[in-house]
Formats: C-alpha cells, structure tokens, sequence
C-alpha cells in the first residue's frame, strides 16, 4: 500500500466520491444479506406451511430489496468512476509536465515506446484500481464480516464448521500475491520494451526500408514479443497453479454446509429455510475469498504501475532554478556570453569540453569548427543551461546562467538544430511556434529572410499546408528552412545555428547567410558548422578538437596558419585554389 500512500495527494480532494462509493456498496452489500432472509421466510413461512397468500408480498419485497441493491451498485460505480478519471486525468497532467522540466541528461537514455506505456497502460491499471478495485477489496471485508454476523446469528456450530477452511484460503491468497507481483512488474517491463520497437520502427521506416532491414526489424520485434509472451505465459502458469487450489478450498465450505447442514435439517435442529438461506450467505464468504485473486491481481497491476509511474514523478531534476534565481526582462538583456574554464562530463565519462575560455561580446559572432565529437553542441547545449557544468561558469552580462531562472534564459535564446523537428501542425504554426499575437506579416517576413517563403507559397494551402509527423512530406532543406524562420521570428537576444544549412544547398546557403547578416545585427550569434563559408565572417571562430580548443581566430588569420582550420579549407576550397594561379603555393607558403 505504500504506493498508493505515494499517490494520495493525487485523488484525496476528492476522497468524498470513495468514501459515497464504499458506503453505497457497503448498502448494497446488507441489502444483499436481506434476500436469504426472504427467501428463509419463503420457505419456512409459506411454502412449507402451504400459506401461499404470502407468497406474493415476500416476492415484491425481493422484487424492491434487488432494485434498491442494483441502485446502490449503480452509485457506487458512477462514483468511483468520477474518482478514478479524476485521478487519470491529473496524474497524467502531471507526468506530462515532469517530462516538459525533466533535463536533458534524463533524455540521453529515456526511451519513447517506455514514456508512453507509462503515460497509458500504466495510468489506466491504476485507475482502474483506485476508481473500482478499492472499493471492491474494501467491500469484500464488509461481506465477509457482514455474512460471518448472519451466519452465526443462524446457527453458529454450522457456521464454524463451514469455516475450516478460510484460513487455509488466505495463506494460498497471500502467497499468490507475493509472487503475482514481480511477474507483473516484469510483463510491463517486457510491454514497454514492445511498444519502443513499434514506435522506433514507425518513427524511422524510412530508414529502415532504405537499408531494406524488414527482416531484421521484424526479428528485433519477434524476440521482443517473445520477452513479453514468456511473462503472459508464466504469469498464466501462476494462475493455474493456484486459482484451483483456492477455488478446491473455497468448495470444501460448500461440501461440510451440505453435509453438516443436512443433517442438522434431518435432526431438526435447522430448518429448511434456514439451510437455503445458509447456502445463499456462504457465497458472502466464498465468493469474496474465490474474488480475493482478482482483487490480489488488479491490486498488484495497479501497483506495479505506480512504481513506475511514481518513478517517473520522483526522478530528480537536474537542472532547476535555485530559490534565489533571477528572472531575466528581455529589455534588458544585452547577450554578452562569457565562458570561463568550463568543464564537462556527461557522466562519469571521459570530458566532453575542457577548460573552455571565450567572451562573446553583445552582437558578436563566434563560430565552432571541428569534427565529430569534438564538443561543439556540447558547449551549445550548456549555453542553454541543459546541463550544469562540473568546473567554471557561464556567464550572460555577467551574472552566472545558473544564477538565472531557466525559463527566463532559454526566452532570450532561439536555436536552429541539425536535426530539425517539426509537429504534426500547419507550416504557420510550426513558424509561430511558442510565441503569442503575432501577425501574418511577421511569419511572412521570417520566412523570407530564411528563403522559405516561395516554397510554401507553392505547396496546396500555403502556409496553412499541415506537415506530417516529423515534418514528413517536407524535404530536409525545406524543413531547415522552416526551423529558421521559426528561429528568426521569435527575434531573441542570442542565436544558435547548429549547421543550421547543412541540408540546403550551396545556392540557397548563400541566400540565407546574406539574410542572416541583416537579422545578426544586434544579437549574439553562435554557428557551429563544417562548412568554411558559413564561419568566415564570424567575429571569432573556435577549433575543436576531443573537446579542447586547439586554434582560435578569424578566418582569415586561420586560413594563413598551418592546423585544422587550413587543411578543412583546402579540402573544401581545393577545385577553387586549384583553379587560380599562384593561390596554392600562396597559401602552403602561408
């Protein structure tokens, strides 16, 4: 129950509608009690003493207690029904937004198919528990003490006989839950490992279907599905092995009530009425103990599912605002970034960046060249306050990023990314994105400056043309482009260009970068490229190498220096030098 303690907080302001749930099918319950009196009376009362004119008004009472108990039944789930969606609905929301703050290094191993089995399945066996199942065990306590009255009021020498084996019963119970419960952890483990295969596979079918790799994607699915076939059969075989033996249990109540309650009626010591009524109420005891699997089933689902989920919720976020941070007013944000001996590892690994020192002035440019893994959008993303730093500090016009609310950090700056997404919305939208009151004229005008604008115009429905999953439908230069004209729209006080044109042409990346001249005034600019022609006219360009800075400059005091720098420019300018006399010895003389 520790679990559900942990998820108290969630649904205990509407404690109301479990606590009117357990108490309608608590009536139902003792109404349910009043049918074998009836029926006791029925037989003892009328058809035994042939009185057959009390027939009828014992059968309209029968009549009015089962109404009154479907009635009852009926409250009680309307009302658990309310409290267990009330629960789903805000247990949803707030796994939704603990993944919204969760920091990045969360994400570097979260897999999607496992978030969401979590945000679904997972969600929907707790409600189902706290909506339904907990009413139901609770109420199963109540019939048992409810009948175990009746039945003793009766005659209780038949009531303990029939109760021999009980005990036995609740050992069986207690010991099919301490096993049901860690093969029902597993079997989510294996479902969730299931639902990433299928959502991996659809998310890169393209991929898949370039590499012509269906079979092999299919085998990676047939042992995933086979993982999760193994825990239903087990979890099955656990069933078998123990629903008999409690329901072989369940039936020896039923076995000594026949024979002992037989002979009592023969002996008339118990009347016949009273051995009907008997045989109905130790069904309030049987039946309870033959539902106590299902209770233990649905209760050990919900359970394991809230581990998880809870998991989710109690994960620590690492990167958060300290109580004393700054909200930064975009008036006054100048963009001036310093970088002062910045280390850092993800994890315990070797360091991604080391010792990195640069000071980007307000309206600067600064560039990063260097291969992969050398640190490039390693030194981006702690600009953005993704991770904290293990040595130095960040700095925005002088005060420590970690100094300053995230939120408000991340507001003054707009990144365009290698990798670019786009929702499943309108090109208008996917432009605007985040951003409030803004008019056509200004997604227009970002568009143009990111050469997009003729490309959309051409497309069905314009900027109202619905892009698919991913930007699918799109090619990856015009999806490029539509990202920058997102990036350029929301006008901010720093800007990061992570090869932002590597998949445009040399054309249209010519076009963009004369755009980008007009819209750099003003901000500090950050580029990471590998082409040479989008760093050379930084203020300064940064050399990477295994995360260290080997060679810093401008463009023109690198080409004329031996290192990494010459050699990248050789390489991409070598037809050019090639084609102009004297330019090759000039530049190996340089």
């Amino acid at each position: 129950m520790n679990v559900l303690r942990q998820l108290q907080s969630f649904f205990w302001d509407k404690r109301k509608f479990l606590y009117l749930s357990i108490f309608a099918l608590a009536i139902a319950t003792a109404l349910g009690l009043v049918t074998p009196i009836l029926l006791s009376r029925l037989i003892d009362d009328a058809i035994v003493p042939k009185q057959f004119d009390k027939v009828p008004m014992l059968a309209i009472s029968v009549i009015l207690v089962v109404i009154a108990k479907a009635l009852m039944q009926f409250v009680s789930g309307t009302l658990g029904g309310r409290l267990g969606n009330h629960l789903a609905y805000r247990l949803r929301n707030a796994c939704y937004e603990k993944l919204q703050y969760l920091s990045f290094r969360y994400y570097d191993t979260a897999k999607t198919g496992d978030l969401m089995s979590r945000l679904t399945g997972d969600l929907e066996a707790i409600r189902n528990f706290i909506g339904f199942g907990l009413a139901q065990m609770m109420n199963t306590g109540l019939m048992v003490l409810f009948g175990s009255i009746m039945m003793f009021s009766i005659n209780w020498q038949l009531t303990l006989c029939t109760m021999v084996s009980v005990p036995f019963l609740i050992v069986v119970a207690l010991r099919f839950e301490g096993k049901i419960h860690p093969a029902f952890r597993e079997m989510r483990l294996a479902l969730s490992s299931l639902t990433t295969a299928v959502q991996e596979n659809v998310t890169g079918v393209r991929t898949v279907k370039s590499f012509a790799r269906e079979p092999h994607e299919v085998e990676k699915f047939s042992i995933r599905n086979e993982r999760y076939k193994t825990n239903q059969i087990f979890t099955s075989t656990l069933w078998s092995h123990f629903f008999p033996l409690m329901e072989f249990l369940a039936s020896i109540s039923v076995v000594l009530l026949l024979t002992v309650g037989g002979t009592f009626v023969i002996n008339g010591t118990l009347s016949l009425g009273e051995l009907v009524a008997f045989f109905s109420l130790i069904w309030y005891i049987i039946g309870p103990m033959w539902n106590i699997g299902f209770l233990i089933n649905n209760y050990t689902q919900s359970e394991a599912s809230g581990e998880r989920v809870l998991e989710l919720l109690n994960h620590p976020i690492d990167v958060k605002d300290r109580e004393d941070a700054k909200e930064l007013k975009s008036e006054d944000v100048q963009g001036h970034i310093t970088f002062d001996h910045v280390t850092f590892a993800y994890g315990n690994a070797v360091p991604a960046v080391k010792d990195i020192n640069f000071d980007a002035p307000s309206g600067s440019v600064i560039g990063f060249l260097g291969g992969t893994g050398s640190g490039k959008s390693t030194i981006i993303q702690l600009l953005m306050h993704a991770y904290n730093v293990n040595e130095g500090n960040i700095k925005l016009d002088g005060i420590d990023i970690r100094d300053i609310t995230v939120y408000s950090l991340r507001n003054q700056i707009a990144s365009v990314f290698q990798e670019t997404f786009l929702f499943s919305s309108s090109i208008q939208n996917n432009i605007s994105y985040g951003l409030k009151n803004v008019s056509m004229d200004e997604i227009i005008r970002a568009a143009e400056l990111a050469k997009a604008h003729e490309f959309i115009m051409e497309m069905p429905d314009g900027y109202n043309t619905i892009v698919g999953e991913r930007g699918m439908g799109l090619s990856g230069g015009q999806k490029q482009r539509i990202a920058i004209a997102r990036a350029l729209l929301k006008n901010p006080k720093i800007l990061i260009l992570d090869d932002a044109t590597s998949a445009v042409d040399m054309e249209t990346e010519h076009e963009i970068q004369s755009g980008f001249q007009e819209v750099m005034k003003g901000r500090t600019t950050f580029i990471i490229a590998h082409r040479i022609s989008s760093l050379r006219h930084a203020d300064e360009i940064l050399v990477l190498d295994e995360g260290k800075v080997v060679q810093r400059g401008k463009h023109e005091y690198l080409i004329s220096v031996p290192g990494p720098y010459q050699d990248v420019y050789q390489i991409q300018y070598a037809d050019h030098i090639s084609r102009i006399p004297g330019e090759a010895e000039k530049q190996v003389r340089s």
